[in-house]
């Protein structure tokens, strides 16, 4: 599979504290000098195009909180080689700067969305800000950031109630639902009965909206396998990352928001850039180590028990 994905984490900080990326208690954040600034994430971007990364994600933490993130956007949009910018997002802030970002040469975005129960939400997020979420998917589908795809992981004690809500969003709207497999983070294994297989979300949608049709996967949607509710708007999608397998289809590469490079999401394996990238290492030699870094991609990797604490907040979903 060829690599040509990358997706940049801006920013460990975040305006909510979902249950499964970041602890209530946790107040760890990176030091604000060892983030990346912009220039130095527009430099290592048009290297990595240079050894054929032609798509790039900006992730979090939540994106959207740092400041001026619409001229990163321009920055990499218009970089020789880079062909589509896209952002996954909580949603919080995106009413009020969809249609900046699309102005910028944002192409679209992905919005984490778990519950569409208030209550629920709230227990989820530790926020209530569902009422705003909700505004800002119908303003991104306004100003044309499509697909809009919505990000739902499913914990069977927590939000296993929403799964048919979620599902009928896709009735409606143009939207892109996906369901994800929830899997280790933050160091540690949530209880075993949380965790609930693609299979059964899919058992529980077709029980209540009938037998799923098989739609053509667009290219660019990764690891997700997509369905039609017959005669819906928009599709659905599982990604099952925990029951299966899809390593050998990936085709992504990981910036953290303080500079390391990670191959794959679980992998222990990482290579600091930032320190190359200030200490006047010259452009030449970069590239040759991320062409090393590409080449030598894990064509199978699971969640690597050495690896140091696991948050997706730092590194980046």
């Amino acid at each position: 599979m060829r690599v040509n994905c990358l997706r940049i984490s801006v920013t460990d900080r975040c305006n909510q504290r979902c249950v499964y990326c970041r602890p209530r208690e946790d107040c760890d954040f990176i030091d604000r000098a060892e983030i990346l600034r912009y220039e130095e994430i527009e430099r290592i971007t048009r290297l990595f195009a240079d050894c054929g990364i032609d798509s790039v994600r900006l992730t979090g933490g939540e994106p959207l909180v740092r400041r001026d993130v619409a001229s990163l956007v321009t920055a990499l949009a218009r970089t020789q080689g880079i062909e589509q910018v896209a952002l996954t997002t909580n949603g919080v802030l995106l009413e009020s700067m969809a249609a900046d970002l699309k102005a910028a040469g944002l192409a679209r975005v992905n919005v984490s969305l778990d519950s569409l129960q208030a209550k629920n939400y709230r227990k989820i997020t530790g926020r209530d800000d569902l009422s705003r979420v909700l505004r800002g998917i119908h303003r991104a589908i306004e100003v044309g950031l499509q697909p809009v795809k919505i990000n739902a992981v499913i914990l069977r004690r927590i939000n296993i109630s929403q799964i048919l809500a979620l599902a009928a969003l896709s009735i409606d709207l143009p939207v892109m639902v996906r369901f994800i497999e929830y899997c280790p983070t933050n160091g540690g294994t949530e209880p075993a009965d949380d965790y609930v297989p693609y299979s059964e979300v899919r058992r529980m949608v077709e029980e209540k909206f009938g037998r799923l049709v098989d739609t053509v996967i667009v290219p660019g949607n990764g690891p997700a396998s997509y369905f039609k509710i017959s005669g819906s708007a928009g599709t659905i999608g599982f990604i099952a990352g925990r029951s299966t397998i899809f390593c050998p289809s990936c085709n992504r590469i990981r910036l953290t928001s303080d500079g390391r490079i990670k191959p794959c999401l679980y992998s222990a394996r990482q290579y600091d850039v930032k320190t190359l990238l200030r200490d006047g290492t010259s452009d030449g030699q970069i590239r040759e180590l991320l062409m090393q870094i590409i080449a030598h991609k894990p064509a199978i990797s699971r969640l690597d028990p050495f690896a140091e604490e696991f948050c997706m907040r730092k590194v980046g979903g």
